[in-house]
């Protein structure tokens, strides 16, 4: 690849990152499917709490993901921002990335959840378009 080409995907990623961002918190759950590679893995164990089961929040597959997230925010106010991404290019078809992201969540009881912490993810280029393969939640704060 290129220096233009590596460049042009990275802004490529970085749209996907957005878009999977506005899709959340829109409740847009055919367009936050569609973010992810068919195979793709989810890993939001650190969001299970201490006394969860091995292997909870770990979710696998495109629709199954897209079912997850649904049945996890579906009726809770989110508003998601990532930041300073951190994008390489391993191949013309494959990347990772790290995202520090901040997100506020206000849920049906009217309790608030304030979170900050890092995306850790790879890409995979599907049918021409970056998908998201792997994504990995991780938490540095949370402040209710």
């Amino acid at each position: 690849m290129d220096d233009v080409e590596r460049l042009a995907a990275i802004e490529e990623i970085k749209q996907l990152k957005a878009r999977y961002f506005r899709c959340m918190d829109t409740k847009d759950w055919d367009g936050l499917t569609a973010v992810f590679a068919p195979d793709a893995v989810l890993d939001m164990s650190g969001e299970m709490g201490e006394n969860a089961e091995p292997g909870a929040g770990v979710t696998r597959g495109q629709a199954t993901i897209g079912a997850f997230m649904k049945a996890a925010v579906e009726h809770i106010v989110t508003v998601h921002h990532g930041h300073m991404p951190e994008i390489t290019i391993t191949s013309p078809t494959t990347a990772t990335g790290i995202w520090a992201m901040e997100d506020k969540l206000r849920f049906p009881n009217g309790k608030e959840m304030h979170g900050y912490g890092h995306y850790h993810e790879t890409y995979e280029k599907v049918d021409g378009e970056w998908r998201i393969a792997t994504e990995k939640l991780t938490r540095l704060r949370r402040d209710s």
